[in-house]
Formats: structure tokens, C-alpha cells, sequence
């Protein structure tokens, strides 16, 4: 079932090329099957798909405009995406779904901070 999942999502991504939204919360959906392999037959259902998972958070985010604008965080919005899948539980976000965080990045060290070549004090320009 996983496996089906994945490929109804990734044909989804393939079949909408100029919408990044919908990559977006493919990527997203494919991060929560590796996590919850269970949502997979809700992500099956035949009457469900990303494209109608983004008009659900637009309606959504139109309660929320104020002078004809809105917004979501990652966090609402993927959480109204699973709520229309019909899966349980709140979203993992930490990261931009875009461009995930790089292993090197994560495990540099602080950077000690700079320690001055030379010291002046006032006293040695005064006579």
C-alpha cells in the first residue's frame, strides 16, 4: 500500500511541473509516509489528491485574510493537508520543505569567537 502511495503522489508531482505547491507538499507527504506508513491508505483514497489538499488550505487561509491577504505557517498548512487526508496527528516541520537542512550544517562546531591580534590601550599614544 505504501508503495502505491508513493507512486500516486510522485505522478501527481510529474503531471504538475510548473506548480511548486504541489511539490511541496508531495515532498511533504512523502517525508510523513516514512514516518507513518499507515497514512498511506488515506492517501489512496480515489477521491483525494495534493491539487485539492492546497484548495483546502486556501479556504482555510481565507478565514484568516485581513485586507485581502493571508498567511499559513508550514506547520498549519501541512496540518490542514493531513486533516484533508483524513490522517491523524500534527505535522513534522523544522525545515523548509524546499531545501532540506545539510548534514554538514547540523553537525558544524560554534565558531570560536575572534581573538584580537594586538592590543592598544590609550595610555601608550599619551606621553
Amino acid at each position: 500500500m505504501k508503495a502505491d502511495a508513493i507512486a500516486k503522489i510522485k505522478a501527481e508531482i510529474d503531471g504538475s511541473k510548473s506548480n511548486l505547491y504541489i511539490k511541496v507538499v508531495g515532498d511533504f507527504l512523502l517525508r510523513h509516509l516514512e514516518t507513518d506508513p499507515e497514512a498511506a491508505e488515506k492517501i489512496m483514497a480515489a477521491d483525494k489528491t495534493i491539487a485539492k489538499s492546497l484548495d483546502a488550505m486556501k479556504a482555510e487561509a481565507k478565514k484568516k485574510q485581513q485586507n485581502g491577504m493571508a498567511m499559513l505557517t508550514d506547520a498549519e498548512g501541512f496540518a490542514i493537508v493531513l486533516k484533508y487526508f483524513g490522517i491523524k496527528g500534527e505535522p513534522v516541520v523544522g525545515s523548509s520543505p524546499v531545501a532540506p537542512p545539510s548534514d554538514r550544517a547540523a553537525s558544524a562546531p560554534a565558531a570560536k569567537p575572534a581573538v584580537p591580534d594586538f592590543d592598544v590601550k590609550l595610555d601608550d599614544f599619551l606621553l
